[in-house]
Order: structure tokens, then sequence, then C-alpha cells
């Protein structure tokens, strides 16, 4: 290809003008993606800053957590989050996860087996194929399983502040928990932990580094109407604190607006079915834990009073809390769904206001004291631990009709007009992917892209992920990003650093 084509191409991808739609884990993600490879892309997000959406606490490598979800969706999440972890590896924190089963839980511990060894294999296989898949530790050591004599066996051990050995993740559970409400064996398994403030972080960082991405903070989208050839966009903007409208032109626009999605949808008239659920997990600081914990998980029957407890730790003593009951994690009318009218479900009031102003303190105080007191029916001594923050919270959008669904990406309306409908936070690069190649088909970038004046053949990333610039971010500017993002948000700088 001689100079000059290159150059047309060039002008071409530069005309292209995309509009995204939202600065949480979807939207920074694809603006990243799409600004990495050259692209004009504007990211337009109501809030103050990046990725500030629902509590992120896991990869859900595989979908360990749900047992109600399909072999198939587990596969899916595994494949995203190794994907994620190799984009974004400064926001992981690598830790196992203890998966226990109550006495009270109707299950049985090997009804996980099969689907172990399935996800097993599939990581075996990915890393066969490219051994930069290997971001889970070892496909032999993926999971394990420990008899209640291996589990006694580490009681009274001290608890060590690094491991050397798997089992080594296991002595601050086998010491504190009350091992007598559990059937067992337990599990161990290479789910790791995603910082929600680390992952802002490289997203700020990046994005700010990039010229090819225009950001713009505290500006909410009023109206987005077609152009008279319905092949572009014109959105009208207005920023905090300002009564002026601004009217923008773009040629294709992104809706990664999460729980707010239907509101774009209805300004576009798009009709689409889904739910919505407004959840929460809690923030509490333990004094007396010391040493090396992993995350741990007590399964259990979701909105009953016995329903899953989840254990996230940080550094510093402090601990993210889940608890699937009513009193804690989920709320009375938190699930809605759209309707034939609108494309966006009804939150109730009181959930708009926590969202969009603050929680009372004493209900604050109420479930982040009910989530202590669920955790320490399994882990007595929990029960000193104190109230560290407001939770963390959001809501969450779950497209269609299946309220477990976990793994989705993307889908498409008309002409240039995409939704990103991630669930998880590791499905937001599927979602990028997807979107790419849909530009690509309408014929809006061209096979030839150039970033920083190197000459990219588009067709090897379009599954390839090319992140130069957001990689090149440091460990200690991704940390002071993250700890300035958590102090500004008022929750502890502990949550803000890996383990």
């Amino acid at each position: 290809m001689n100079k000059s084509s290159i150059t047309e191409q060039a002008l071409l991808n530069t005309r292209t003008k995309i509009a995204i739609l939202g600065g949480g884990v979807a939207g920074s993600t694809i603006a990243l993606r799409f600004a990495e490879l050259g692209l004009d892309t504007t990211l337009i997000e109501k809030g103050p800053s990046l990725v500030n959406g629902p509590p992120i606490c896991h990869l859900h490598a595989g979908g360990n957590l749900y047992r109600e979800i399909s072999d198939e969706q587990c596969l899916t999440l595994l494949k995203q989050s190794i994907d994620t972890v190799k984009v974004y590896p400064q926001s992981v924190n690598i830790r196992p996860t203890v998966i226990a089963l109550p006495k009270t839980d109707h299950g049985q511990p090997m009804d996980l087996l099969p689907r172990l060894e399935k996800l097993r294999d599939r990581y075996s296989e990915l890393v066969e194929q490219d051994h930069r898949n290997k971001v889970l530790g070892e496909p032999a050591g993926y999971f394990r399983f420990y008899s209640r004599t291996e589990i006694d066996a580490l009681v009274g051990k001290p608890i060590p502040s690094k491991a050397t050995r798997a089992s080594d993740w296991l002595i601050s559970f086998a010491n504190c928990t009350d091992l007598d409400k559990l059937k067992f064996p337990v599990l161990l398994v290479q789910e790791y932990g995603l910082s929600a403030f680390r992952f802002a972080a490289i997203a700020s960082l990046a994005i700010e580094r990039l010229p090819s991405c225009h950001l713009q903070t505290n500006s909410q989208v009023i109206a987005v109407k077609a152009n008279e050839d319905n092949l572009g966009w014109q959105v009208s903007i207005k920023q905090s604190g300002s009564e002026v409208i601004q009217q923008q032109q773009f040629d294709y626009v992104i809706n990664a607006c999460g729980f707010k999605s239907g509101e774009i949808d209805d300004m576009v008239s798009a009709k689409r079915q889904r739910m919505v659920e407004f959840k929460a997990a809690y923030v509490a600081h333990w004094s007396q834990c010391k040493g090396l914990w992993p995350e741990i998980v007590f399964y259990g029957e979701r909105g009953t009073p016995q329903g899953m407890a989840q254990l996230t730790p940080y550094p510093d003593g402090y601990f993210q809390l889940h608890g699937m009951t009513q009193d804690i994690t989920l709320f009375d009318q938190g699930l809605v769904a759209s309707s034939l009218q609108s494309a966006q479900p009804k939150l109730a009031p009181q959930f708009i206001e926590k969202i969009d102003k603050k929680w009372p303190e004493q209900l604050i105080q109420n479930r982040t004291l009910g989530s202590i007191e669920h955790m320490a029916q399994f882990v007595p001594e929990f029960s000193s631990a104190t109230v560290a923050a407001k939770p963390l919270f959001g809501a969450q959008q779950i497209p269609g009709e299946d309220p477990d669904l976990r793994a989705a990406d993307v889908s498409f309306h008309g002409k240039h007009y995409a939704r990103a409908e991630i669930v998880k936070a590791s499905s937001a690069l599927a979602a990028s992917d997807a979107i790419l190649a849909n530009l690509v088909e309408c014929g809006l970038i061209d096979d030839v892209l150039t970033s920083e004046g190197a000459e990219i053949v588009l067709k090897d990333y379009l599954t390839e992920h090319y992140f130069p610039v957001s990689q090149q971010c440091s460990d200690s500017e991704i940390t002071e990003r993250a700890v300035l993002l958590a102090k500004q948000r008022d929750y502890p700088v502990a949550l803000a650093k890996n383990l």
C-alpha cells in the first residue's frame, strides 16, 4: 500500500467521529480501545470522574460465585476475565477465593466439580493456544478441594503475610471460621479480585495521554437525534452548573449509560427489554485482622436470610462485604423491568435518591452492621468489625428477561447505534470488540489505521487487544491516582491499593 492511500484512509478514520455516552467500566474501556487505535472518540460522562458505578470486587473468572448460571456463561466469563487481566493487570488483586457450603445449604461441595473441571480444561486450552493467557496461575492449580482433615491441620498455625504455597491462603480461614457449620470439602479457586479505583485510575491516566480521546466530564446528555440522512447523530449536552446546551455531531453513538441506558434508547426510539437491579456492598474495618486473607464466599440461597455471604479483603484490615439477603445487598423492589412504553426500567424514588444524593446515616449503620453480623455467623471474631465508610452501591443493568444473566456485552439498533450492555466488568472488552467490528462493517473505518505514526492493519486488531498507552501506566502513578479517587469519593484509601 502506497503512502498516499494510507494517508487517505487515515483521513477517513479521522473524519469518523464516535461518541460514547457514559464513562463507567464499559464506556471507559471502549474509549481506550478506540483511542489507542487512533479513532476520533469523545467520551461523555455525567459525573466528575470515570468508573464510579456499581461495586466491583471480582473478576468472575468462570462465574464461580453463581451456581444458577449456565456452563456456557461460565466459560465466556473465564475468557473475558483472562482478556481483562492481560489489558489491566495492575487493577487486579492476585489472591484466590475460598468457597464453602454451610450445612444449611441445599447443595453439596462436589456438585461444583463438573463445572470446575470444564473451566480448568478450557483454561489449559487457552494457555496452550497462547502462553500470554496464563494469568490465573498454573492451569493445573486452577482449583483444589480441601478436606476437613487438611483444614484442621492448619488450625493454630500463624497467619502468614505472604503465600509460598496454596494452603497458606487457607490458614486465616482455618483459624477464624466456625468449621463445624460447614460441609466439606471446601474449595480454593484462582478467582481474583478487581479494584474499581485502580481500574478508574488506569482509564483516567491513559485517556489524558491519548490525543484521539476527548473526555467531557460533568456533562449530561439531554437529547440524541438522528440526522436527516439517518447516518449520523446530533447529541445535545449540558454541563453541570450551566444552562447552555451544546450540540455536537457524531457519525456513531455508543450508549454505555449503564442502568440509565433506557433513557438514551427512548431518545432514539429504540425499543429494548431490560431489567435494572439496585445493589450495595459494604465497607468494614476489622482491626484484629492480621496477615494474609483470601476472598471467602459462603454459599446460600439468594434473597433468603441464609443468602450468600462474601468477604473481600483489602490491605490494612479493610473488607468489602456482600450478603445476598433483602436486608443487606438486595433491596425490596430493587429489581425492576422495562415496559412497552419505555426502555428504561423505573427504579423507586428511594433508590434514585441514594444514587444521586446520599444515603441516610442510620441506614448506612444498619445495613453495614447487618452485613458484619451476617459474616460473623461463620467468622465469629468478625463481629468486632466496625463501619468504615458509606456503601459501595449502584444499579446493574441486565438485558432481556433473565435476572440470572451474567455474560452479556452489546446489542445494535438501526444504523450507527450500539448499546454496551455488560453485566460484569470483564465483559467490557468483548463489547468493544463487537462495536469495532460493526464500525468496519458500516464502512465508517477502513482496514488500515494510523496511530502515533504507526500503521495498524485493523483486521489484526479486531480481537487482539492493542493498549500500549494504557499498559505504560506505572504502578506508582496508578496507586497515586486511585488513592486520590478514593479520597474524593470518601472511601478508605486501602480500597485503592493492591494486596
